[in-house]
Formats: structure tokens, C-alpha cells, sequence
């Protein structure tokens, strides 16, 4: 079959690699779609995968074609979205619940070959059938929307809060769209991409800047997302937390990435700093929502490439060119 492959720092292309076959309690997956995302730019550079080379692709969704044995749920035929987290559930941090804090955490698409390629393997229970009016390949957005559910978690927002995203690329705008369903009074959008910011204005946000020094809040934001990972961004949002508020680390930042807090503000004005992190007990809720509507496809993907192409998708992505872009294997 064809995949794209991560062979070391830098170096990505599209193989020929061994067709996978289903181990006990498996699926093979005929992916629709993959979806690139901000970790496949860390995994080309040499960040989070524990090996190389790798199939990556952690966003994907297809047709179950082979089932290993011990498979009850799924048979041939199912259309499935796929969970790519991979959990010891042996080890302290899964025994308490916390899944996604897994000390041997595995990934599809980061450790183990993942769905931009025309064939992926998962285990049973990763896979979540989707309805018939669910079109398989928009199903792709499942998984980045599951992190945005996961980051509603760690927020437990409350009614009424005014809320600030940096970054409007697909994962800032599913924020967006989940801040107006929490209840949030005003969500307001920064970004230096004017056509990003546009279509956080289609989306009904509240205001939009490139700086927030634009946006008119004296006493801060009771919620800051940064959804960029930049360090600018992340350390600029620190400063625009107000009195009693939280600061959500919900992007992906490179592993030298530093910014500067200060314990004093931390301290007197009770500011929460926390973090999020990819998916936990969030993956089923965000199918439901997806299926209810909660996201419009045709404005998160932007761009539809054929596999032949994920490098140039690659590049697209990393000049922050459109939304949502995916690769059609």
C-alpha cells in the first residue's frame, strides 16, 4: 500500500510499505481521510516519536476491511472514526483515570504506523462507529474535536465568562465553538492571519484582533486559550488573565519553548495556570457532537489533497495556509 513516511528529522515522502493485517481484537482501516496536525510538524522534527521512521497520521477516519479474531462490535463494512490513543492501563496514572498521563503512552500516528496511509490498523475499542449521516471522511475532525472536549474538562467553565483565544487554525476555532456552548459571554480571537480571523468572525466570536492590545478588556479575560503553542503568544496571554482567572496551555509548544510567570500575580490575584492534553474520556462525546452538527465541515477543511501529496500538505500547514487541511489516501 501507499503511505507517507517520517523517516528522520526532516525527511518525509510517500512509500510503498506491507499492507497491515489485524492482529487479535484489531481492525484494518481504509482511511478516508487523515488530518495533519501541529504534532505531525514536532514528529517531522524529530519531537515525540520515540522512532523513526514512522507512518504518522493520528486524525483519521474509513471502512473497516479486516477484522482479527476476538473482534465482537465491528464487522466489514463499518464506517468508524479512530480513537488513536494507546493506554497501558496498567500503570499508576491509568489506574487513577488519568489515561492521557499514561507513563508508557503510545499514539497511533506518533508510535505506532498511523492513517496517512491507505491502510491503519486499531484496536476495537479505539474505533467508534459513526452514523449514516455522518460522511465518513468529514469524520476525520472527531479526534482534534475530542481535544477540544478534553480541554472544556480542565476549564469546568462557568457561565458567563469572557473568554480569549490566541490562535484562530482549526483547533482555536473548535474552542471557539465550544466556548459558545459553555456559556461563555464573549469570545474574542487573536491572530495575525487576517483570513483565520475571518472566518472566527463567520463563526460568531466576539471580536478579533492581531494583538490584544486591540481588544478592549482593562481588567483581562476570566479565560485565556493559547492555541498556537508560540512562545509570544503563550507569553503574552499569561499577562491578559484577570483577577480569579485561568490560563489554559491547550497548544502544542516545542520542548524548548520557555515563557516567564510571576508567582506574586499568581499568588495575589489567584490565577490557575494548567494544561491540557490530547484526549481522555472525550472521544465518544466529541462523535456525538460532531454527528449532532456541533462543527460545519465545509468551513474546518480547507483543503483536500491526495496522498501522494502530504509533504506539500505539510508545507501548506506549516506556512499556516487554510483551516483544516487533509490528505484523501
Amino acid at each position: 500500500m501507499k503511505a507517507a513516511v517520517i523517516s528522520a528529522p526532516g525527511q518525509v515522502g510517500v512509500e510503498n510499505v506491507d499492507d497491515p493485517a489485524p492482529g487479535p481484537g484489531e481492525v484494518v482501516v481504509q482511511v478516508a481521510a487523515c488530518g495533519l496536525c501541529g504534532t505531525d510538524l514536532h514528529i517531522l522534527q524529530g519531537e515525540f516519536a520515540p522512532t523513526l521512521p514512522i507512518v504518522p497520521g493520528h486524525e483519521f477516519a474509513g471502512e473497516v476491511v479486516a477484522v482479527g479474531s476476538g473482534v465482537r462490535e465491528l464487522a466489514v463494512g463499518d464506517q468508524v472514526a479512530v480513537d488513536p490513543s494507546l493506554y497501558c492501563h496498567e500503570c499508576h496514572y491509568c489506574r487513577i483515570g488519568r489515561n492521557n498521563l499514561c507513563e508508557r503512552w503510545a499514539a497511533i500516528g506518533v508510535t505506532t504506523a498511523g492513517g496517512a496511509a491507505e491502510y491503519a490498523v486499531a484496536p476495537e475499542a479505539n474505533c467508534v462507529k459513526l452514523p449514516e449521516s455522518v460522511a465518513t471522511r468529514d469524520a476525520a475532525l472527531i479526534e482534534p474535536l475530542s481535544c477540544a472536549v478534553r480541554g472544556y474538562d480542565v476549564l469546568r467553565s462557568t457561565l458567563g465568562a469572557h473568554v480569549l483565544i490566541y490562535g484562530s487554525g482549526t483547533m482555536g476555532l473548535m474552542m471557539l465553538e465550544l466556548a459558545k456552548r459553555t456559556g461563555a459571554a464573549a469570545v474574542d480571537m487573536v491572530d495575525l492571519n487576517p483570513d483565520r480571523l475571518s472566518t472566527a468572525r463567520l463563526l460568531g466570536c466576539s471580536a478579533t484582533a492581531a494583538s490584544a492590545d486591540e481588544l478592549e478588556r482593562p481588567r483581562g479575560w476570566d479565560v485565556v486559550v493559547d492555541a498556537t503553542g508560540n512562545a509570544a503568544a503563550i507569553q503574552d496571554g499569561l499577562g491578559r488573565v484577570g483577577k480569579g482567572g485561568t490560563f489554559l496551555q491547550f497548544g502544542v509548544a516545542d520542548y524548548a519553548t520557555r515563557a516567564t510567570i510571576e508567582p506574586y500575580r499568581i499568588y495575589n490575584q489567584e490565577i490557575t495556570i494548567t494544561g491540557s492534553m490530547a484526549v481522555l474520556h472525550s472521544y465518544e462525546r466529541a462523535a456525538e457532537l460532531f454527528a449532532g452538527g456541533v462543527l460545519d465541515p465545509e468551513i474546518f477543511i480547507s483543503d483536500r489533497l491526495p496522498l501522494v501529496d502530504y509533504a506539500a500538505a505539510l508545507d501548506r500547514f506549516k506556512a499556516g495556509q487554510g483551516r483544516k487541511i487533509q490528505v484523501l489516501p
